[in-house]
């Protein structure tokens, strides 16, 4: 099984180059607030020292069609990810005004069913499962209840994305439990809101790797 990784968050170019380099297909920026929330335009630097290899991901806490694609522009961003509870219309409107992929995020604190988020999956590039903390979007490092989501994705029919204190220890049983196309780590490999370990970020990938040769 096939996963491919994705590590958000990021805030340093040198940290975005060796998210590449050590093999993530999606590196990611907040552009939502909190600590590691950055303008447009030190989005787009942190993300261009990633290089050409990889995706790069905005997340946005708002589903304005028109700011979000404004940033999309100055960013260079060639994914948004709609954390502010979007509904399928919010998706569609944002992936016209944008002319990018949109992944949707769904915030978990429970079980979910199919009838709960089949139209965001429908109308996003993505579906993203997170964990849902009063007063935040993300980067919380708190991982949601997997067994208890089993039931919400069957029979998704686009890829899904596992986030939410995912770290290196228990990414595998993450994806044994969802089978998730993508991971996205933020918290889990850095030595302080932001600021991006290196070998976490090795070790995750590394953890990821061998998971998926033994699905």
């Amino acid at each position: 099984m096939l996963v491919d990784i994705k590590v958000c968050g990021l805030t340093r170019p040198r940290d975005a180059r060796a998210a590449a380099e050590l093999g993530a297909r999606y590196v990611g920026v907040v552009l939502a607030g909190g600590p590691r929330s950055l303008d447009p335009m030190r989005a787009r630097t942190v993300l261009d020292g990633a290089g050409r290899t990889v995706e790069r991901a905005g997340v946005f806490g708002t589903n304005d069609p028109v700011q979000v694609a404004r940033t999309v522009r100055a960013a260079r961003l060639d994914i948004v990810q709609l954390h502010g509870d979007p509904t399928a219309d919010d998706v569609r409107a944002v992936r016209q005004a944008s002319g990018v992929k949109v992944w949707a995020v769904a915030r978990v604190n429970g079980a979910i069913s199919p009838d709960d988020i089949r139209s965001l999956w429908e109308a996003a590039d993505a579906l993203v499962l997170d964990s849902r903390v009063n007063g935040k979007l993300g980067g919380t490092g708190t991982p949601f209840d997997w067994g208890s989501a089993q039931q919400g994705v069957r029979g998704r029919s686009v890829p899904l994305v596992v986030a939410g204190g995912l770290t290196a220890a228990n990414v595998a049983q993450a994806i044994e439990t969802l089978r998730p196309e993508i991971v996205d780590v933020s918290s889990g490999v850095e030595s302080s809101p932001g600021i991006k370990d290196h070998t976490r970020i090795a070790d995750f990938i590394d953890a990821v790797r061998r998971a998926r040769s033994e699905t």
